[in-house]
């Protein structure tokens, strides 16, 4: 029996073990983007990893100057911004899946570059910018294509799931630079961290081949047939794709997007203008994913996870390493309420309470450091780590996994690849400017570098608050009806009910049933099945 004609029971309605399969599969993805974040801050600290890309300083002993470590760091984000900006055009052109098979194809081959790396920072890091192109891609691709292809009863969870496998991923290339630190003074301590993120890449890469391509994506040009099959195999029918569960989710899908496809394919310019589409909030949403995105990274959590082994030992820490993999271990035991979280509570509470809560602990953590440095009371240095730990928590169970999820369902079919690219490419450019800045910002305000977070976590509450709308339970068609909605607020949306629903989580069987009967008569996929099933029995008695 193949997955596709299995399911199980979430809130109320079936969904195919092949759409969990395909979730867990692509949110490999986040686990190599997060892998390839961890593994940096540790390896800027091993001996052999300075000796060979460190600069000679005055006294004669190596060590990385300020501006070729945050070369060194940040340039792989460059690499990353131009990778999601690129997927948007491979998503289009071959597919989501084949999309996401080049982005392992480029990631593998920046991690390569790396490996055989001797003795030049500049060689270093042009693997790390080719690796970054890969991460890009997939960093667009596998939210998109999460998204598009899990029912709306899992979306959200299943798209947070890429969050926790990026504090997976950062875990786990932490855990390896400590078993590794042993033998720093030999160059396989760092080749073996980078070698093993090919290892992990290609499951994603060979796997992702064997499932169902997006139905959506299939349905926007125009091959309405895979595309009810597609909807199928993610609702476990394979064998019944006129099922009414997949009937209704193919109605809502194929109103709206044959709509959109009158007016023709969507272009760059149009995210910035909605036309010709006329798409109400189209430019509003397009700001808003980017708005999101850039101050998911100005949180300031890569301040810690890029340089916090750095930071900690400045700070005077005998084991900088081991503090970084508690911060590594809070990330990802926290990231799983965050899945609980996006289901029940929906997206917009979250996210204002977290962005709070994470500002206060960022106030705390920038005062201790400035009023009391660590160096000269080690009782701040345990205030530091603690406030960090309570700041990461909020971050993973809120801003973290749920950035994620908005990018993924905001945004119409019709630019959604291009849209998705634009806020990704602002995340990697507010990732860039993180990497960039920070040594600098630590050899002059020090620890005052965390009210400059503890001001971006505002700006982000107040942002959620006041332009978020709330997409807890809708298919991504209606989440599109209620942006373009204008009598619809932000801070009211929570109330808001598609046509068809008695609730955001009930049906209305009478709106739905002559559709149905429409969608069972008009269609000649049930035609040809059948014709494909009686050649099968032919086939068998002969």
């Amino acid at each position: 029996m193949g997955l596709g004609k299995l399911s199980i029971r979430v809130n109320g309605a079936e969904c195919g073990i092949e759409a969990i399969m395909l979730g867990a599969v692509t949110s490999i993805g986040g686990f190599l983007f997060g892998y390839d974040t961890g593994q940096i801050s540790a390896m800027l600290l091993f001996t052999d990893f300075i000796d060979r890309f460190g600069q000679t300083q005055p006294d004669g002993t190596k060590a990385f100057d300020t501006i070729i470590s945050s070369l060194l760091v940040s340039l792989m984000s460059i690499g990353t911004l131009i990778g999601a900006l690129s997927g948007a055009y491979t998503a289009d052109w071959w597919g989501r899946r084949r999309s996401m098979t080049f982005g392992v194809f480029m990631f593998v081959i920046g991690n390569i570059i790396q490996i055989t790396a001797m003795n030049s920072w500049v060689h270093m890091t042009m693997g790390r910018i080719v690796a970054g192109l890969g991460v890009g891609n997939l960093s667009i691709g596998v939210p998109m294509f999460q998204s598009e292809c899990c029912p709306r009863e899992i979306r959200g969870a299943v798209v947070a799931s890429y969050q926790l496998m990026i504090t997976i991923g950062i875990l786990v290339s932490n855990g390896i630079n400590m078993g590794v630190r042993s033998f720093q003074d030999n160059s396989a301590s760092w080749r073996l961290v980078i070698g093993l993120g090919i290892a992990f890449s290609l499951p994603l890469g060979i796997g992702i081949l064997f499932a169902p391509e997006s139905p959506r994506w299939l349905a926007g040009r125009d091959r309405w047939e895979e595309s009810r099959t597609s909807l199928a195999r993610l609702r476990g029918m394979k064998d019944d794709p006129f099922n009414a569960l997949v009937l209704d989710d193919f109605k809502e899908m194929e109103e709206s997007i044959a709509e959109q496809n009158k007016a023709g394919q969507g272009t760059w310019l149009e995210c910035f203008t909605g036309k010709p589409s006329g798409i109400n909030r189209l430019v509003y949403r397009t700001l808003l994913g980017c708005a999101i995105h850039f101050l998911q990274q100005w949180t300031g959590v890569n301040y810690f996870f890029y340089y916090g082994a750095t930071i900690f030992q400045s700070a005077g820490i005998d084991d900088p390493i081991l503090v970084q993999l508690i911060l590594g271990a809070v990330n990802v035991v926290m990231t799983f309420p965050g899945l609980y979280i996006v289901e029940r509570l929906g997206r917009r509470l979250p996210m204002i309470v977290g962005a709070l809560w994470q500002s206060a602990w960022l106030l705390i953590f920038a005062s201790v450091g400035v009023a009391r440095p660590p160096t000269e009371y080690p009782s701040s240095g345990v205030v530091m780590i603690v406030s960090a730990c309570m700041f990461i928590a909020s971050f993973a169970m809120t801003w973290g996994p749920f950035a994620w999820v908005v990018i993924g369902e905001t945004f119409p079919l019709r630019t959604r690849a291009k849209q998705g690219s634009l806020a990704t490419a602002c995340n990697w450019l507010g990732n860039f400017m993180i990497g960039f800045l920070t040594p600098f910002a630590n050899d002059g305000i020090s620890y005052g570098f965390g009210y400059v977070f503890f001001g971006t976590n505002l700006t982000a509450a107040l942002l959620t608050y006041f332009f978020l709308y709330e997409t807890k339970a809708l298919s991504l068609e209606n989440v599109d009806a209620m942006y373009s909605d204008m009598s619809v607020k932000p801070w009211k949306s929570n109330k808001w009910i598609p046509a068809g629903y008695i609730d955001r989580n009930t049906r209305d069987e009478a709106y739905w049933q002559s559709d149905r009967k429409r969608l069972e008569g008009d269609c000649p996929l049930r035609s040809r099945l059948q014709h494909h099933e009686k050649i099968s029995l032919d086939e068998k008695r002969v």
